[in-house]
């Protein structure tokens, strides 16, 4: 699933949002449980987030014309940028 820029800026405001949320839970001193529950979720969320910037890096380095070879530091950048974001 590709994504605009401008979805991806969507994803980050709702996350910001989920976050502002999890501030005012706090705050007012909601039940530990649902406050983690909501933390759970912002961090799916952003995993998501980076998982489709990862996607649209993935295909940008890798689909190319036919007559255009990816080169070998092109790959060791993806692969670099994989492990960097799995961590």
């Amino acid at each position: 699933m590709s994504c605009t820029k401008e979805d991806l800026i969507k994803r980050l405001r709702r996350i910001e949002g989920q976050v502002k949320g999890i501030e005012k839970m706090i705050e007012n001193n909601a039940d530990c449980r649902d406050i983690l529950v909501q933390v759970a979720a912002v961090k799916a969320a952003i995993t998501k987030v980076g998982a489709l910037i990862l996607e649209n890096y993935s295909k940008s380095c890798i689909l190319r014309p036919a007559d255009e070879r990816v080169s070998e530091e092109e790959i060791e950048n993806l692969i670099d940028t994989i492990v960097k974001f799995i961590k």
